[in-house]
C-alpha cells in the first residue's frame, strides 16, 4: 500500500507548531516528550475519531471530504494558503502519479517580453515558472541579481540562484528570510505539481549541497508569492529597499510576473535610475552583480 508522504509530514510539522496553550482542548496534563499537539487532540478539536486522524496522517488512501479537510485545517489553524496546499495534496495518489506524462516546457509570450523592456530603465521586472524557474527578465533585473538568460537554461532558477551561488548572501541584506520565503514558495509548487521530475531532481540536488535548504525544506512551510519587501546591498550602487509586486499572468497560472519598485523620492529610487543609467551606458554589461556565474 502506498502512502501519502506529502498529506503526513505536512500535517505532522502543523501539529508539532501548536502548543497545548494555542487551542481549547482538554489535555491530559502528562509530560508531552514531544513538542505540539497530540494526535487525539487534533481529533477532539476537528471532530472526528482518533483512527480516522490517525489514518489519515499516515497517509493511508482515504475518500477524505471537503467538510472533514476544513475541520482539520480549523484545528491546526492553518492560514489560506496553507488550507488550500492541505487541499491540494490531499487528493495525490501515489499510485498514479508514475503514470502521468512531463509537464509541457514553458514559453513567455512575446507581448510580456514587451513588457519587460518597456520597463527596462525604469522597474527591475521578472517572469517565473514552475520550481522558480527564470523564463525572461528585463536589463534593469539582470543588473540588480544576475543575467539569468545568459546561463545555461537548467540553471536558470531562483532558488537554485539563492542557495548556491554565494554572492547572494552579501546582496540580499536579509539572505536567510529571503533563502526561507524561497524554500515555501517551491514547497507551495510541489503541492501543485507533485509528479513533476524536474522538480524532484532540483529538491534533490539543493538538499546535498545546501544543509539549510535541506532542514528548511524538512520544516513543510509553504507560501505564495504576492507582494513584500526586499533589501540589498548592490556592489555598484549600495543598498535598495524594494517593493515587489506579483501577479499570475493570464493563459499559464503558473507563469508570474513580478516587478519591483521603490518608493517615490527615495533613496532606492535614486539607486535604480543611477543603476540603469549605468546599464544603458553603451559597452556596459547587463549583470554587475559579482559571483560565480555558474550559479554553483
Amino acid at each position: 500500500m502506498e502512502h501519502n508522504a506529502e498529506l503526513k509530514e505536512f500535517l505532522r510539522s502543523r501539529r508539532a507548531r501548536l502548543g497545548i496553550d494555542d487551542v481549547q482542548v482538554g489535555g491530559t496534563g502528562a509530560a508531552r516528550r514531544v513538542p505540539g499537539l497530540r494526535r487525539e487532540e487534533v481529533a477532539q478539536l476537528a471532530g472526528v475519531s482518533v483512527d480516522y486522524y490517525s489514518r489519515l496522517e499516515q497517509g493511508r488512501p482515504l475518500n477524505v471530504s471537503d467538510e472533514v479537510l476544513d475541520a482539520i485545517g480549523r484545528a491546526l489553524r492553518l492560514d489560506d494558503i496553507e488550507r488550500a496546499h492541505l487541499f491540494q495534496i490531499a487528493r495525490i495518489n501515489p499510485r498514479r502519479r508514475r503514470r502521468r506524462s512531463p509537464a509541457r516546457v514553458q514559453r513567455v509570450r512575446s507581448g510580456i517580453r514587451r513588457v519587460l523592456d518597456t520597463l527596462d530603465d525604469v522597474a527591475p521586472a521578472f517572469v517565473f515558472g514552475r520550481r522558480m524557474d527564470v523564463l525572461a527578465t528585463n536589463r534593469l533585473a539582470r543588473a540588480l541579481m544576475t543575467d539569468f538568460e545568459a546561463l545555461p537554461p537548467r540553471e536558470r532558477n531562483m532558488i537554485r540562484y539563492t542557495f548556491l551561488d554565494e554572492s547572494t548572501r552579501e546582496l540580499y541584506a536579509d539572505w536567510e528570510d529571503v533563502a526561507r520565503d524561497n524554500v515555501a514558495v517551491l514547497r507551495l509548487d510541489a503541492g501543485r505539481h507533485p509528479d513533476d521530475p524536474l522538480l524532484a531532481e532540483l529538491v534533490g540536488e539543493l538538499a546535498v549541497k545546501s544543509p539549510q535548504f535541506r532542514r528548511w525544506w524538512a520544516d513543510h512551510d509553504v507560501r505564495e508569492r504576492s507582494h513584500g519587501t526586499k533589501r540589498y546591498h548592490h556592489p555598484l550602487v549600495g543598498d535598495l529597499t524594494i517593493d515587489y509586486e506579483s501577479v499570475s499572468l493570464p493563459g499559464d497560472p503558473d507563469q508570474t510576473l513580478c516587478i519591483y519598485t521603490a518608493e517615490p523620492g527615495s533613496a532606492s529610487q535614486n539607486a535604480l535610475r543611477l543603476l540603469a543609467g549605468w546599464t544603458a551606458a553603451p559597452g556596459a554589461p547587463d549583470t554587475v552583480a559579482s559571483g560565480d556565474r555558474s550559479g554553483s
